[in-house]
């Protein structure tokens, strides 16, 4: 007897808050349904040389707007105020000329794409390095061209 007592009590309280759910969800409450947030295209690893433009890229697939910043080493640049750094449509960073000298390597650094959906939360895409070849650098910018080899069989 407890045991049908116990299901009937399980089988209302569900009605209940089933009513309450759709109760609230007509009244535009906070009740949403999933929203699919993640990253499609995440930055890499990057060899820039000094003088030419460098692209860290990053695409974010989702229904609801989404804002993408970048962070620089940790911290979030102004990008508003650089006149080499600009986001572009797709959320990736363009730096129009890479800076780079022995005392000054405002662009080498680790970068990190982050992604937010207002009242949903935020996302961070892994970190990428980018180096910078050339004078200057301790990076050999010749070590890392690939060169393609073909083997013909007769």
């Amino acid at each position: 007897m407890a045991e049908r007592g116990a299901r009937w009590l399980l089988f209302f309280s569900t009605l209940t808050s089933s009513a309450v759910i759709a109760d609230r969800a007509d009244k535009g409450s906070a009740v949403r349904g999933f929203t699919p947030f993640r990253f499609s295209v995440q930055p890499v690893d990057t060899l820039a040389v000094r003088g030419l433009p460098a692209v860290l890229n990053c695409s974010v697939s989702s229904e609801a707007p989404v804002r993408v910043e970048w962070k620089k080493d940790g911290t979030f640049p102004n990008l508003a105020a650089d006149d080499r750094r600009r986001l572009l449509p797709d959320g990736s960073l363009l730096i129009s000329t890479v800076v780079h000298s022995k005392h000054n390597k405002p662009d080498e650094g680790v970068y990190q794409c982050v992604a937010t959906i207002d009242n949903l939360g935020t996302i961070s895409s892994r970190t990428a390095r980018l180096t910078v070849a050339g004078k200057g650098s301790k990076t050999n910018m010749y070590s890392f061209i690939l060169l393609p080899c073909h083997l013909c069989l007769d």
